[in-house]
């Protein structure tokens, strides 16, 4: 068979590729890409990590429950986490974790332990530890909290991870070899010419309301479970990228609960955990089929009772724990018919739409968070046909923006003078470039002020991300810093998020206040899911006082929440 023949790139063209979408999935073509030499677009209609890849599970895990259906795809996250590990080491924290089991399930032990002993065999592709048999004692010296009656278990190994953060730093790194990052701009239409040949990409601004048009050879549609509405943008049936979108919701409660992650069951069969992750515990997850607004997805209290009663059965403890949010996200998995939703396959695919009359466009369906990087690599290599590209893929051993050095928190916590659990934060989240936020605490010691005492976020790191990691509201900033996703639901700190982002923006303090007041509502909708009665009473009370505080009476409009992170994320 004779080698495709690489075409030369239109150079008439204002970029090689549009890429859609600033999930991991589109933020990863886009820095693949642009460290092939290739010009890059990304448009993103809301803000990077908005989807799916900001409300997952948080982890870059090797896909255990996958290994008896799909294999490849636990092999390809095993294999892409390792990768991930050595490009991102700063973002990755271990998670150990215990799956043990009642006795009234103890036949089921010799088939678990020999489960993870083949899952063992595609351990080190990610540095994992291997499984451990654990009698009943063993389980319960490692956490006291799990119920009486069990027959053992077993541990094992698996690695945590921002994916909000992972977005960021892949799109930073897109920037700095040259690639457009357009975060809050919607695309409009996918022009064509009059053989089907994809030729320009038509969006417009959402924070000033103005259109452009960028023409281009190649253009990616990497937007998750939006992928049917863009491919329609380019005169396509929806069922040209057809997903089959799965709603996954999360709890989040105000503390490490256990220093392990727990799996249980839920009443229908389900897996599902409560982690360690951070400073706190998430609670999940489940899988829906989903048809509602993807730009507003909540978690329901059924859907968070569900959640509680499963993790009840193994971990009592969980009921009398203090929720403080919720989070959910659409999983955009492989379309198929007839299938339980916890049954569908998490494999990816890429449809080359050259089937479907419009060559230069392709959408990439499906995916994982912990195989992001290797999906990115084959639609470059499948797209980069088209170009006389001068390099290979090298995001598997180039690191990302913080990657390349590991810095001592205690040192750089003496050095500023800050407190050693924000310089710890803020390297975890910035890895070396922490010393980009610390020269400007440097050149302005009043920036070292804490705005958000959770988590917590110095006034230096949010007005960094506004400058370098292209945030435009408090919203925005939340999902770089987790300002706000502490015990105090961003109450104490989203008026002056909101003062700091509308200061580097150059908007008017009324805009800061009215972000400040849209994100605060989100966050208590959120919350309203997870609380009980007696939680809710309280709450009621606290948002009393915020609007108080705040200057707002109880009748006042805040405005449509949704649009205020729509006009301005």
């Amino acid at each position: 068979m004779e080698p495709r023949r690489a075409l030369a790139p239109p150079r008439d063209t204002d970029v090689d590729v549009v890429v859609i979408g600033g999930g991991v999935n589109g933020t990863g073509v886009a820095r693949d890409a642009a460290l092939r030499g290739l010009r890059v677009a990304l448009l993103e209609r809301n803000d990077l990590g908005f989807g799916a890849s900001g409300n997952s599970s948080g982890m870059i895990h090797g896909g255990v429950r996958y290994l008896d259906t799909d294999p490849e795809v636990t092999e390809t996250s095993c294999r892409d986490s390792g990768h991930i590990q050595a490009i991102a080491p700063h973002l990755l924290f271990r998670i150990p974790f215990l799956m043990p089991l009642p006795r009234s399930r103890r036949y089921l032990l010799p088939f678990v332990d020999a489960f993870f002993e083949a899952y063992d065999r595609f351990q080190p592709l990610k540095r994992g530890k291997p499984h451990v048999r654990l009698a009943p004692d063993e389980l319960r010296r490692l956490e006291p909290g799990l119920r009486g009656d069990l027959c053992g278990g077993v541990s094992f190994d698996e690695w945590g991870i921002d994916g909000g953060r992972l977005c960021v730093a892949n799109a930073v790194d897109a920037f700095e070899h040259g690639a457009k990052i357009l975060v809050g701009h919607s695309v409009a239409h996918v022009e064509r010419d009059g053989a089907g040949e994809v030729r320009a990409v038509r969006y417009r601004d959402r924070h000033t309301g103005q259109s452009g048009r960028l023409t281009t050879a190649v253009v990616v549609n990497a937007s998750g479970a939006w992928a049917p509405v863009t491919a329609s943008l380019a005169g396509l049936p929806a069922r040209a990228a057809r997903v089959r979108p799965g709603k996954g919701i999360h709890l989040v409660y105000d503390r490490r609960l256990s220093n392990y992650a727990i799996m249980a069951q839920s009443i229908d069969g389900r897996s599902i955990f409560v982690e360690p992750w951070q400073n706190a515990s998430v609670v999940g997850t489940t899988d829906d089929d989903y048809y509602g607004d993807l730009d507003h997805v909540v978690a329901s209290s059924e859907e968070a009772r569900y959640l509680v009663q499963g993790i009840a059965q193994l971990f009592p403890a969980i009921r009398q724990a203090r929720a403080i949010g919720s989070f959910a996200g659409v999983r955009p998995t492989l379309y198929r018919y007839g299938k339980l939703e916890d049954a569908l396959s998490r494999d990816h695919r890429i449809v080359d739409h050259a089937a479907h009359g419009a060559p230069g466009l392709y959408s990439m369906i499906g995916g994982k968070l912990a195989s992001y990087r290797l999906f990115a690599e084959e639609m470059v290599d499948l797209a980069g046909r088209r170009f006389e590209l001068a390099c290979g893929c090298t995001t598997h051993s180039s690191p990302l923006p913080g990657g390349d050095e590991a810095l001592d928190a205690a040192a750089l916590a003496a050095a500023l003078g800050i407190d050693p659990v924000a310089a710890r934060r803020l390297i975890y989240r910035h890895g070396s470039r922490a010393r980009r936020v610390a020269e400007r605490m440097r050149r302005s010691p009043a920036e070292a002020r804490t705005a958000c005492l959770c988590e917590p976020v110095l006034e230096a790191e949010l007005r960094y991300c506004v400058r370098h990691e292209f945030a435009r509201s408090v919203a925005d900033l939340s999902r770089r810093t987790r300002l706000g996703l502490g015990a105090c639901g961003g109450m104490r700190c989203a008026a002056r998020c909101g003062q700091i982002a509308s200061e580097e923006l150059g908007l008017a303090p009324r805009e800061g206040m009215r972000q400040a007041l849209g994100f605060l509502t989100q966050q208590a909708r959120a919350r309203a899911a997870a609380l009980g009665p007696e939680q809710a009473r309280q709450e009621a009370l606290l948002i009393a006082s915020v609007r108080a505080s705040m200057g707002l009476g109880a009748d006042s409009a805040p405005g449509e929440p949704g649009d205020a992170e729509g006009r301005c994320a």
